[in-house]
């Protein structure tokens, strides 16, 4: 029999040799060019034959087989096509021109048959029935997870040929789609065929060929505008996400990309709109850039005289591997400008390519966020607060549209309703996370474009840093200045600091010197997915803390943010949107920390979590991310930290930064002084001089520029406050001052101070987490003692000691038992750094770079040479 052989590589090339064998005559080889001047294994051997070989780069243009390449095939004289690892998509006329038709090897029969001669096998057995399966590809091609099944009765006169041309090619190459199915099945018939030869189905008269399929949980409620399909069981819709498909059985898919006959695609979101947009005005330097582009599109299709606006692409001979090259070249002249290879075929002609590239470089192609906000005009300002969950660069409503109220802790009033997280929405955040690092632009991003971002992040941040402020002071209670230079002040310092590190994450070699010609080196990879968990005093700075370490490591994230405090961490979310983080880097869930903060511990796809909180939680959190998957954990946790106050230190400065070890934003300051050890001889002036300042406190509204002390966070923790020092009375303890609900509106309370603290009190072990001064004596002279009773504790993040004398202040650092030793200060953090605690105040560090470490995994790798 005469065979012509279409396919490449080692495959292709065992084929025609049996072939031979078997005695028949290959009248013709076609395989794809030479690659490097290297040719493909099947024509190499095919030449060494003396068979006369065709080369082709394309069978088709613009979905038309191509005139002269069909005749040159046809004038072969094949009798039979035999298609081994065939990547080309063959025309019709060539797969129909043989007298028995052609055979390929990359479809598989049912029932009990895959891989290669799959068909040959069906007849072979004799099997009844046969079928039709579409995989999703593995390295293999024609094995790996089965997306759609299809039988066909076998016939006795049957032939592979006849099966081939009656069953398997018209329904696994033509790619129809048949609306007569449910959502499921038309979703898995478009990726089945995605992305050769493509799903495809009639709209407006045209053949559109669908791309980017996804099953929606639920879009009923979705606003569109209808678009008429063919056979469809009712009217697509065209939202802002794409276009959203009905099966039969009235569920949904949405798809994201579409592609008509000229091969043009577009965003299915636009398509009633593809053609609407107005061009912008390039400033000299984009001009040059257009030029150096111009010159490329040049040297890819050298069959056309010159490249003008209107030269399209594909339809002057461009093929897939030329869109490859195309978008290497561009950001060999723009790093960083990501564009994908769907970005050319979205932007065909050369002025629709420059137009698309300069609004990407100038961050305009960015999809419209859409932002459902609560407005307040509040501190001469008007705020724009988001309350929904943000999920996959999305603003939405929480599973069942549950809410829960957020409160202003200054009066006791509702600030809005926001979304509640449930279960499936941290599974879909998490999915989002996921797909974001390995399927997403984030995990392919050079490490100094993600500086930019991050850069870019920080500047929007503190274009908005009045109203990040603002909203701090709203929902947790903060002192508006304080949350200005600190809450807010800081948050930025860290993402800038970090954004630094991207591009100085370095590789460690070394050279074994006991092993000749190896090498040694250390990898820094990251974590992927990584779940953190924040607590309510610093909302927004303790997002910053962790989360500019994860993103400048280069993993994606979940954040709960504390229930009661969600409304900066959502404003932060809508920031990354603007600043062009990719869809799916970061996800807020505002939710209980029993239902999000457990299932993000749980989750086998959240590798690192990262948490802030009481030693109670993280102890359950560790235990969970044990169980889980042994997950990689960092807990800052509760502290009791001690501040020695020697007899020679300066008075003023003991008494200023005492009170701010203490009374620093209300007392909740996870480092706050838990229990200040003053000496005897120093002890009532220490006393009398606080005692003075307290009075000297305005305590009132958060963003009255005098106030000095605001509302408690929430009415939980002022109740357990009131608590704490009625135990701490009735345990002996003086209460020199304060220990009361101030009598207004809201959650405020009294700057309080105790003395005559003995050590086995309830409020001399336990962290009140408030504004409460606990004072104890130590004996004139007594270094040891003194620190033997400030380690007595099974915390340790910081801690603090007051004095002159250097060699007592070195040596009373060194050994107190705290991650942290301020030494004639308090409260002075830098970004730089580390930060973190000993014993029951957790492990790992924030801050720093150290901070990194916990975002970062290290890989061995050994070479011999």
């Amino acid at each position: 029999m005469k065979i012509a052989v279409i396919g490449q590589s080692l495959f292709g090339q065992e084929v025609y040799k049996e072939l031979k064998n078997d005695g028949h005559t290959i009248v013709g080889v076609f395989t794809i060019p030479d690659k490097d001047g290297k040719a493909d294994p099947l024509g190499a051997e095919a030449e060494k034959d003396g068979v006369r070989v065709f080369k082709f780069p394309r069978w088709r243009l613009k979905g038309k087989a191509i005139d002269e390449v069909v005749e040159l095939y046809k004038a072969v004289g094949a009798e039979l096509n035999v298609l081994p690892f065939c990547s080309q998509f063959i025309p019709m006329e060539v797969m129909d021109h043989p007298q028995h038709g052609s055979i390929i090897y990359h479809p598989s029969l049912l029932p009990r048959h895959r891989g290669a001669s799959a068909i040959n096998w069906t007849l072979i057995h004799g099997d009844k029935t046969g079928g039709f399966t579409v995989f999703w590809a593995d390295d293999g091609l024609d094995t790996g997870p089965i997306l759609l099944q299809k039988e066909c009765d076998v016939e006795p006169d049957d032939t592979v040929s006849t099966i081939y041309k009656r069953f398997l090619f018209p329904e696994g190459v033509r790619g129809m789609i048949d609306w007569n199915q449910s959502a499921e099945a038309i979703h898995n018939w478009i990726r089945g065929n995605d992305k050769v030869p493509g799903a495809w189905a009639e709209v407006d008269g045209k053949n559109v060929t669908f791309y980017g399929s996804a099953l929606v949980d639920d879009g009923s409620t979705a606003k569109g505008q209808p678009l008429e399909i063919p056979g469809a069981s009712r009217p697509g819709l065209v939202t802002k996400n794409g276009l959203l498909l009905f099966g039969n059985d009235g569920k949904m898919l949405l798809i994201k990309n579409l592609q008509f006959e000229d091969g043009k695609m577009i965003a299915a979101a636009q398509y009633f709109n593809a053609d609407s947009s107005t061009s912008v005005e390039l400033t000299e330097e984009e001009k040059n850039f257009s030029e150096q582009i111009r010159a490329v599109w040049k040297s890819i299709l050298t069959n056309v005289e010159s490249v003008e606006d209107s030269t399209d692409f594909f339809k002057s001979g461009a093929a897939s591997m030329d869109v490859v090259r195309l978008v290497e070249e561009v950001k060999l002249r723009a790093s960083h400008l990501q564009l994908q290879n769907e970005d050319v075929y979205m932007a065909t002609t050369f002025q629709e390519f420059i137009q698309m590239c300069v609004r990407k470089l100038r961050g305009e192609d960015a999809e419209e966020l859409v932002v459902d906000y609560v407005e307040m005009n509040i501190n001469n300002m008007t705020v724009q607060m988001p309350h929904q969950l943000f999920i996959d660069g999305e603003f939405v409503d929480a599973e069942g549209a549950k809410t829960y109220k957020s409160i202003n802790p200054t009066n006791g009033q509702p600030i809005c309703d926001v979304s509640l997280a449930q279960l499936s929405d941290v599974e879909k955040a998490v999915s989002a996370a996921k797909e974001a690092f390995e399927d997403g632009e984030w995990g392919k991003m050079n490490p100094r474009d993600r500086g930019r971002l991050i850069y870019k992040l920080a500047d929007l941040m503190e274009q908005h840093q009045e109203e990040l402020a603002t909203i701090e002071a709203i929902d947790s209670g903060a002192v508006y200045t304080l949350a200005l230079k600190t809450h807010v002040g800081m948050s930025i310092q860290t993402f800038r600091y970090f954004a630094g590190w991207c591009d100085k994450i370095q590789v460690c070699v070394c050279v074994f010197v006991q092993f000749q010609h190896s090498k040694l080196s250390f990898v820094r990879q990251k974590c992927l997915v990584c779940g953190i968990v924040i607590p309510w005093n610093y909302p927004l700075m303790m997002l910053a803390w962790k989360t500019a370490a994860c993103l400048a490591a280069g993993n994606t994230l979940v954040l709960k943010p504390a229930q009661v405090t969600p409304l900066t961490a959502l404003k932060f979310a809508e920031l990354t949107a603007r600043a062009g983080f990719p869809r799916g880097v970061v996800n807020i869930l505002p939710g209980s920390g029993s239902l999000v903060g457990q299932r993000l511990s749980d989750h086998p796809d959240v590798r690192k979590l990262g948490f802030t909180g009481s030693t109670e939680i993280g102890k359950q959190i560790m235990k969970s991310c044990a169980i889980s998957n042994v997950k990689k954990v960092s807990l800052e946790l509760g502290g009791k930290s001690p501040l020695i106050i020697f007899s020679d230190c300066d008075l003023d400065k003991a008494v200023r930064m005492g009170m701010s070890s203490v009374f620093f934003n209300k007392g909740e300051n996870c480092i706050a002084a838990g229990r200040l050890f003053v000496e005897e001889s120093l002890h009532d002036t220490f006393v009398q001089r606080v005692v003075e300042e307290v009075k000297k406190m305005k305590i009132g509204d958060p963003l009255e520029r005098s106030t000095d002390h605001g509302p408690q966070n929430h009415k939980a923790h002022l109740e357990k406050l009131l608590e704490y020092c009625e135990r701490g009375m009735k345990a002996g303890a003086k209460l020199v001052c304060g220990g009361k609900q101030v009598n207004r509106p809201g959650f405020f309370f009294e700057p309080t101070v105790f003395t005559d603290v003995q050590d086995h009190m309830y409020i001399a072990v336990e962290e009140s987490f408030g504004p409460v001064m606990i004072i104890s004596k130590f004996k004139e002279g007594d270094v040891d003692g003194v620190l033997r009773r400030a380690n007595a504790t099974e915390y340790g993040l910081a801690s603090g000691v007051f004095t002159r004398d250097l060699s007592r202040a070195l040596y009373v650092s060194e050994r107190l038992q705290a991650g942290t030793v301020f030494i004639n200060t308090y409260n002075k953090t830098d970004v730089a750094c580390p930060f973190g605690g000993f014993k029951q105040s957790g492990f790992g560090k924030d801050l720093g770079q150290e901070a990194l470490n916990e975002y970062l995994k290290t890989k061995a790798v050994t070479i011999e040479y």
